[in-house]
């Protein structure tokens, strides 16, 4: 979640209290969150490549807020680098997975987060990584709220995913913007707040009992609609919704809006000989410090024990190493 806006007061379908996150657009890295691990799924240097990409106005980059996701799977053995080059079959051939995290249009990185969005990813680029898939490549893409979702929603189309270019609130007010996603038998820290379900799958259960993920935490982002052959490992209950405003983190009373129960936030397909994860929110998978105060949020939130393992073993999955099910 980039807090990219001031607190507002919301008004949404009548309820009153929703307020955008209190903070200053500064979002840093915590170069103070150390990535250690015991079991490290490769040698240091032996394990496939990671391509993050920096191509596209993205908000998370290898060097920048993705530094620390960066540093995570590098201890793990992979070899990660950013790259500055439009997607091609070319610049992917050497790749083991591909990860996208809140790219953007030229005309919303120079300028307000405003409707209507401006596509980031071209049409031969959406091609290319597309083939790439289907002949065995694996895709990890990120696209948290507006304006990510509209900036890369042809890309998701491309393997059944609908993303919404809003933002996902619930609680019963709707002015709930962290979530959880926990299993019915997580056993969550006392006044947390379950916004809906983690699913039992491989990513979450990892390759013994001591990479099990009981639940995860999310910050704002979008909800999005997949397609069958999918599995959303992150998915919303009631009550949710995703607001549409034309203005990021401007709200009214007239604010378009639909309910977000049963929408997910974070799924899962193969395509071809290849696998996708696709998720609608990005700030879970850093390690930053937002705001005059250095607030922590993604990985280094002490609140978010598990978000570090989850994302090792999402990763794990789209690579076909250290998991159970291949």
């Amino acid at each position: 979640m980039p807090w990219s806006r001031p607190a507002a007061a919301l008004a949404v379908s009548g309820l009153l209290g929703m307020l955008a996150p209190a903070a200053s657009a500064q979002q840093i890295a915590d170069s103070s969150f150390v990535s250690t691990l015991a079991h490290p799924a490769y040698a240091t240097g032996r394990g496939p490549q990671v391509l993050i990409d920096g191509a596209h106005h993205n908000f998370h980059t290898a060097d920048g807020r993705y530094w620390a996701f960066a540093e995570l799977l590098r201890t793990d053995g992979y070899r990660v680098r950013g790259s500055e080059d439009k997607l091609s079959a070319d610049v992917l051939k050497d790749a083991g997975l591909l990860v996208i995290s809140n790219a953007m249009s030229k005309e919303d990185a120079e300028g307000d987060w405003v409707l209507p969005t401006q596509a980031a990813i071209d049409s031969a680029e959406v091609a290319a990584v597309a083939a790439w898939v289907r002949e065995g490549g694996a895709l990890f893409l990120i696209a948290d709220h507006l304006p990510f979702p509209g900036a890369v929603g042809d890309l998701a189309e491309a393997f059944g995913v609908h993303l919404m270019n809003g933002f996902a609130f619930a609680g019963p007010d709707l002015s709930q913007g962290t979530f959880d996603f926990a299993k019915p038998d997580a056993g969550m820290p006392e006044g947390a707040y379950v916004a809906g379900t983690l699913a039992d799958h491989a990513v979450t259960r990892g390759s013994s009992p001591r990479e099990a993920v009981p639940f995860v935490r999310t910050f704002t982002g979008e909800a999005f609609r997949i397609p069958p052959e999918a599995t959303s490992l992150l998915t919303f209950g009631a009550p949710s919704a995703v607001l549409f405003p034309t203005v990021a983190w401007q709200f009214s009373k007239l604010t378009p809006n639909t309910s977000a129960e049963g929408l997910s936030q974070g799924a899962v397909l193969r395509f071809g000989k290849g696998r996708v994860a696709v998720f609608g929110e990005a700030a879970m998978f850093t390690a930053q410090l937002a705001g005059p105060n250095r607030i922590p949020f993604g990985m280094n939130d002490p609140e978010a024990p598990y978000n570090k393992q989850f994302l090792l073993n999402l990763v794990h999955w789209l690579t076909g190493g250290a998991s159970k099910e291949r």
